[in-house]
């Protein structure tokens, strides 16, 4: 006799056993790969991501052409220009800025160096801006505009970090606003001594379209403001991209228009 030859015997069963157990099989993938693909989706924007796309924002060459044909009187063109230098050991970028009249970008008159990282848990803001003076600024001029071959090496510029000027607090905005982030510096926290004044106050905000605002303004010991424009900050607008592109080719930034949609889609942070 042969094992199962018989009607209703273990054929039957044993077919019918196996199709029980792929339809399980596949029930289980489906589930497993719909929870992958729902954790991708809702995957948290961590304190780092928010730290490069700041980074990625303010880099680049900016004017405020705009702002200065619409009111000569009390704003002037002012070319705007940033750029990756170094990085820290924990992870912190460095950046060189410096700002010049239009007309003479080779000779700027104000020249930092920017550290952006993760705001503390401790703090309630999302990045921390902080803007430093460089050791030797006239070996920095045009820094961003060289050939990397040209400009000092990220350990030089490390040595080349000198004293603490101003630390601003961003925020991300409200879905509802304009811009990506918005900040400050703590009042009357930061001296300043140039014309007359004794601390200095700073506000930035940060545009969706990488145009920056900037309102840097010295107060005297009465709170009188004795330098920076008194009717709202600079409004400093990206350059066309084909005249920055050489600046960022060699950079390792993340692809700003998908980190700045998990941005806009996420509220929670985490380390």
């Amino acid at each position: 006799m042969v094992i199962g030859s018989e009607p209703g015997g273990g054929s039957s069963d044993s077919s019918g056993g196996w199709s029980v157990a792929r339809g399980l099989v596949v029930k289980t993938l489906v589930l497993i790969g719909g929870a992958l693909v729902l954790k991708r989706l809702t995957k948290s924007t961590t304190r780092w991501d928010h730290a490069r796309l700041v980074s990625r924002s303010i880099s680049g060459e900016k004017f405020s052409k705009d702002q200065a044909a619409r009111d000569p009187d009390h704003y002037f063109n002012i070319r705007m220009v940033t750029c990756p230098a170094a990085e820290m050991v924990d992870g912190s970028k460095v950046l060189y800025f410096e700002q010049a009249f239009w007309r003479t970008p080779q000779k700027p008159f104000r020249q930092r160096f920017y550290m952006v990282k993760p705001c503390s848990k401790e703090l309630k803001c999302d990045v921390e801006l902080s803007s430093y003076a460089i050791r030797d600024a006239e070996e920095y001029k045009n820094f961003c505009d060289r050939s990397k071959d040209q400009r000092p090496l990220p350990e030089e510029v490390i040595g080349d970090i000198a004293e603490h000027l101003t630390t601003i607090h961003l925020r991300r905005c409200e879905r509802a606003k304009r811009c990506l982030y918005e900040g400050s510096t703590a009042p009357g926290s930061f001296p300043n001594l140039w014309n007359g004044a004794a601390y200095c106050t700073s506000e930035l905000s940060i545009l969706k379209n990488n145009e920056i605002h900037a309102w840097d303004r010295g107060y005297d010991g009465d709170g009188n403001q004795v330098w920076g424009p008194k009717e709202g900050p600079y409004e400093f607008k990206p350059a066309p991209a084909s005249s920055t592109n050489d600046m960022f080719s060699s950079l390792n930034f993340p692809i700003q228009q998908s980190l700045e949609k998990r941005i806009e889609g996420s509220f929670v942070l985490q380390e």
